[in-house]
């Protein structure tokens, strides 16, 4: 499951955390081979059922960290629109006021 796109780099105080955009990218392949799983697995006997419900669960929680990523980049691009468009109305802001 990996996109071959690895914006991470090494720092002097370690690695840093990925970019938004690749988490977004692995959950949404996340998210594709849960539902694959949830959807083509065969289910013949108990224990393959509770691997089942594992990918279930695998799912919805990679569908909400999905969820919760996307929101908070609608929220960040929406601070920046309403900046740009005060600044358009109002003029530049003096940051000391």
């Amino acid at each position: 499951m990996s996109t071959g796109t690895d914006t991470t780099a090494d720092t002097a105080d370690g690695p840093t955390a990925p970019e938004r955009e690749e988490v977004l990218a692995l959950l949404e392949d996340g998210i594709r081979e849960a539902h694959r799983k949830v959807e083509n697995g065969r289910v013949r006997d108990a224990e393959n059922e509770k691997v089942r419900q594992g990918w279930i669960r695998a799912l919805a929680y990679a569908a909400n960290s999905y969820r919760q990523l996307k929101r908070d980049e609608d929220l960040e691009d929406m601070k920046a629109e309403l900046e740009a468009l005060k600044t358009e109305v109002h003029g530049p802001r003096d940051p000391e006021k």
